[in-house]
């Protein structure tokens, strides 16, 4: 294999550009539709990106590509919910990091969107979309209103093919302990300050002219700032506060009831101590199940069934692994969950459907049904174990090569051609 031709092999593997409109037929699997019971022996049919029939014996169109499942399980396509994918590529590497606006002394940079920023090229979207995992919410990260984030599915050119929607999915802000410089050192310095950048943003709502016309007091935070928050303030965009101790998940609750704000708990570490607390706001939390261990005091109440119970209590949750390198281990801790008292169909909702639902976007993903995007991933067994097999990945309707820049390596060294020089010692 030549340099050129690998180069050429990474290339199309990472766009992965989706061409004309086709019809495939998934035959003969188990059908998860997520939205109810599996369906054995089932067919999926996909024509021009969606989901056109659910079932079982369904008639396969004529000329569709077939793709045989006997044996196997089909499941929707994956959705990590909170991940910095496609805006970093090496971490150690500050130029490649792109989910973070530095130059922001208020730790406010609610204007900071990370759309013009996504690589549809990075190395990390085909690791992670040859693992099942289809569409992404990738964020912005620091500080205590860190930016608005986008819905993206795994392929795609250019950003405008790979987004879900024009508009952010959600506004992201932090309360946790790596924030409190913003808050003076202090949580209610902190939740202080949030309050008066909300409050900031509801006044000039009432007169940006006068603004303007330099007529208003000085307010704490950029003219961009306060413009960017008023969707959050109207209830028409969520805001996602990172929280983990138990009192701070109260006081986002409070917040959230003052301003009247749509609230998205991520983390929550010890909500299920405040379970009830949650049920009642109606709060939804985006849940890292492998987090067990008090890794600051923040997060001493972990524990492995935090998801389960607050599932048990009535709580919405979505699991996230909350990273970008390693978001194809979604599916490991959705098992993980399991095995600490999730039950099994909660967990695969927890990765397809609630994500969905909770960033509104339901109407299109999360489940296989009619009008659907057809987001599609045939496994090879038990999808929510770690050693099962991804067989094929379908995104908008075309079937994704199971390629990455690991897998080409392996194949290019795994049988060293005859081109190879070997180097022995003497």
């Amino acid at each position: 294999m030549t340099k050129r031709f690998l180069a050429a092999a990474a290339a199309a593997a990472l766009a992965a550009a989706p061409a004309a409109a086709q019809t495939i037929a998934i035959t003969g699997g188990t059908v998860h539709p997520i939205s109810g019971p599996a369906i054995p022996n089932g067919t999926v049919i996909i024509t021009n990106g969606r989901i056109t029939a659910v079932g079982a014996g369904i008639a396969v169109p004529a000329g569709a590509q077939r793709i045989d499942a006997t044996g196997k399980i089909v499941t929707p396509g994956l959705i990590e919910s909170s991940t910095n994918m496609a805006l970093v590529e090496v971490e150690s590497v500050g130029t490649t990091n792109d989910y973070r606006f530095q130059d922001n002394e208020d730790q406010v940079a609610a204007a900071f969107n990370v759309a013009d920023g996504i690589n549809p090229r990075s190395m990390v979207i085909p690791v992670t979309r040859i693992a099942g995992v289809t569409t992404v919410v990738s964020r912005p990260a620091g500080g205590l209103i860190a930016g608005q984030g986008i819905g993206i599915d795994l392929v795609g050119n250019n950003v405008g093919d790979m987004m879900i929607r024009q508009a952010p999915m959600a506004m992201f802000a932090s309360v946790s302990e790596n924030e409190h410089q913003a808050g003076g050192g202090t949580r209610g310095g902190l939740f202080m300050r949030l309050r008066e950048v909300l409050e900031d943003a509801r006044v000039w709502n009432r007169n940006p002219q006068a603004y303007e016309r330099g007529e208003t007091r000085e307010f704490s935070v950029s003219r961009l700032d306060l413009a960017a928050l008023q969707p959050v303030l109207r209830g028409e965009m969520p805001l996602v506060v990172e929280a983990h101790r138990a009192s701070d998940i109260q006081t986002v609750l409070r917040l959230a009831d003052e301003y009247d704000l749509k609230v998205i708990i991520a983390g929550g570490t010890e909500g299920w101590m405040v379970a009830d607390d949650l049920v009642r706001a109606r709060v939804p939390v985006l849940v890292k199940v492998l987090r067990n261990l008090p890794e600051s005091f923040e997060s001493l109440g972990a524990r492995y069934d935090n998801a389960a119970l607050l599932r048990r209590a009535g709580v919405q949750v979505a699991i996230t692994t909350g990273e970008t390198f390693k978001a194809f281990n979604i599916r490991q801790e959705a098992g993980n969950a399991v095995a600490y008292g999730l039950p099994y169909d909660e967990a695969l909702r927890a990765i397809t459907l609630y994500p969905a639902q909770i960033y509104g976007m339901a109407d299109r993903y999360g489940t296989l049904e009619v009008g659907k995007v057809g987001n599609v991933v045939v496994w090879g067994g038990d999808p929510l174990e770690l050693l099962t097999p991804v067989e094929h990945v379908i995104i908008r309707g075309r079937e994704v090569p199971l390629v990455s820049r690991e897998t080409m390596l392996r194949d290019r060294y795994m049988n060293l051609d005859e081109n190879v020089r070997t180097y022995r010692q003497p």
